[in-house]
């Protein structure tokens, strides 16, 4: 019983904090419940349900701003964020004669957390002034007029990972069809919070097993013990609970 409540918990919770990317773009609007997608389209891999658009935006080939809304729904109080980048459009068919990047997994920036004031929608945007491109970009020769997509990632309190992106044409810095970034189109609202991800050091390589190992080899920790490892740490308190069930 307790295992089917949490199954129906975490798919109701699906459909909640989509994320909309404010700027530069966004590839379309994924924010979908029906039939089709009882659970909305964002928990599908690489971009919410939406193929590649022939719409691009401009973006300037040192990197620049990226904005976005985390939740449009009742949700959770904390997030985890990633954005990535893919390459080119050469990648799997997604629509008849639209094709996307082969490869979204060049991180733009480490990865981070949201704090909201409550687990109501959240009450804001989130605004990175200047993002870099990724530090294997130097490979890729990247030079005005190449195709990319940029990829947000919300991981949320439940587990789920939910999936934005905007297709952009790298231009020269300065090129008069990059979008103009201002305060209505890239703030930080005050009600939305951030915290570093880090991980806790529980047993150096070669140092035996792990605290309150049990002779099977399991970890056999408590809730309460991984609970007070950190505030921040989530996903590893769920994973132990469906461990449980």
């Amino acid at each position: 019983m307790l295992s089917s409540t949490l199954l129906t918990v975490a798919s109701a919770a699906l459909a909640s904090a989509h994320t909309v990317i404010t700027y530069p773009g966004w590839r379309g609007n994924s924010l979908i419940t029906n039939s089709t997608f009882p659970y909305g389209m964002q928990w599908m891999y690489p971009c919410g349900g939406m193929p590649t658009t022939t719409n691009r935006t401009f973006w300037p080939t040192t990197g620049g701003a990226i904005a976005f809304q985390p939740g449009w729904f009742s949700g959770h109080a904390t997030a985890f964020i990633y954005i990535n980048l893919g390459y080119g459009n050469e990648g799997p068919e997604f629509a008849p004669g639209l094709h996307g990047p082969p490869n979204m997994s060049h991180p733009m920036v480490p990865p981070f957390q949201i704090i909201g004031p409550t687990k109501n929608p959240y009450p804001g945007t989130v605004c990175l002034p200047q993002v870099a491109l990724p530090a294997d970009a130097g490979d890729f020769n990247i030079k005005a007029g190449d195709n990319a997509t940029i990829q947000v990632v919300e991981t949320a309190l439940h587990g789920a990972a939910l999936y934005s992106c905007v297709d952009i044409t790298f231009a020269e810095p300065g090129d008069p069809r990059i979008p103009l970034v201002n305060e209505t189109n890239c703030f930080n609202s005050t009600d939305i919070g951030a915290a570093d991800i880090y991980t806790l050091t529980l047993r150096e390589s070669g140092q035996g097993d792990l605290p309150g190992a049990n002779p099977n080899g399991a970890a056999g920790l408590s809730v309460p013990q991984l609970l007070s490892w950190g505030g921040y740490a989530p996903l590893l308190v769920l994973g132990g609970i469906w461990a449980l069930l």
